[in-house]
């Protein structure tokens, strides 16, 4: 498989131009230069920046200018600090995968796909030029398997719109489910060589998410230990959550506890697919909830680390700082400097 060279080990930068309060003052506090620095200094060489449209756009659809200045000023602390990066759209006008932000209409209203491909034709003519550094994803976690061939034809417009502007940049394009590594096969195929197929992965959801409110059917006390085996693990996630039990490989050694076999296998799909279609494959989002024993939160980066490393596949964790899964946050402190062997 072809390997996304410089974008290999990073880090998403969640909460900060976007899932936030879109004010200056959180804007000029949550991320400043030695964020980047430290970031830097960990041996990375990338970081993923979801941005939301409000940070860019009023509601009404003209651009604010000091909105970009801060998309510009993180193009230029990663130059600084070389560090490549990739500008991931979070939410747009009439879509986002937060049920909760009530955006709606986005695959059937002609109007807010042309504002998704005018607005990124706009951030092609601002940005284009550093694509020796700087990559494009176009949406955040499409939800609904239902959309799936409406949203690749719109990936396959916006594509192609872009392409006038930076015709060999790299774009980054996830599928259903929420960027499910099982929906990269029904991804649209790949107009270029520059097209990366972009997946996320929390499986087991029964541990990452562990006592996470907002994921439906999860109680709030609930916790779960990574010592389980595995035929624990696809038992309580059945009962749990039973919408997520048909997402993850079952046919482990199930008296075994999960390790690098669990993911190594859960990604071969998607892996054969990028093999055939000749596409570079990137884990977009991965990590544990704050609620997690530490111990089981490396475990976990150890076991996702051997098979990102088995297939060559480029990453960024979720998250640096807050969002319920920070890694300098207090609860991961224990286990941070071994955390940082693993991404």
């Amino acid at each position: 498989m072809k390997k996304w060279n410089g974008y290999q080990k990073g880090i998403n930068l969640g909460g900060w131009l976007s899932q936030c309060c879109h004010t200056t003052e959180h804007y000029e506090s949550f991320i400043k230069e030695e964020d980047i620095r430290c970031i830097s200094g960990w041996g990375l060489d990338h970081i993923r920046v979801p941005v939301d449209y409000n940070l860019v756009e009023t509601q009404s659809g003209s651009y604010r200018e000091d909105g970009f200045a801060y998309i510009q000023r993180i193009i230029d602390w990663c130059g600084k600090y070389h560090l490549n990066m990739i500008l991931d759209l979070h939410k747009t006008a009439g879509y986002s995968f937060d049920s909760g932000e009530k955006e709606t209409g986005f695959f059937d209203r002609e109007e807010y796909q042309e504002r998704f491909y005018r607005l990124w034709e706009e951030l092609a003519k601002r940005y284009g030029g550093y694509e020796e550094r700087l990559a494009f994803e176009l949406l955040n976690e499409v939800v609904e398997k239902e959309v799936c061939e409406k949203w690749n034809q719109i990936a396959d417009t916006c594509i192609r719109r872009i392409r006038k502007i930076a015709p060999t940049i790299s774009i980054l394009v996830g599928g259903y489910w929420n960027n499910c590594v099982t929906a990269v096969k029904d991804l649209g195929m790949p107009q270029d060589e520059h097209i990366v197929y972009n997946f996320h992965c929390y499986e087991p959801l029964i541990f990452t998410h562990q006592g996470a409110e907002w994921t439906d059917g999860m109680p709030a006390g609930f916790r779960f230990s990574l010592e389980r085996s595995f035929r624990e693990i696809v038992e309580t996630t059945e009962q749990i959550l039973p919408q997520q039990s048909d997402h993850f490989p079952k046919q482990l050694d199930s008296e075994k506890p999960l390790d690098k076999r669990f993911f190594i296998e859960f990604f071969a799909e998607a892996v054969k697919t990028a093999e055939e279609r000749n596409v570079r494959l990137y884990c977009g989002e991965y990590g544990v909830i704050e609620n997690a024993v530490p111990s089981d939160v490396l475990k976990w980066y150890q076991a996702i680390y051997q098979a990102f490393e088995y297939y060559g596949i480029g990453r960024a964790t979720w998250s640096y700082k807050s969002m319920n899964y920070g890694l300098i946050d207090e609860a991961k402190a224990e286990v941070l400097e071994d955390i940082k062997k693993f991404l």
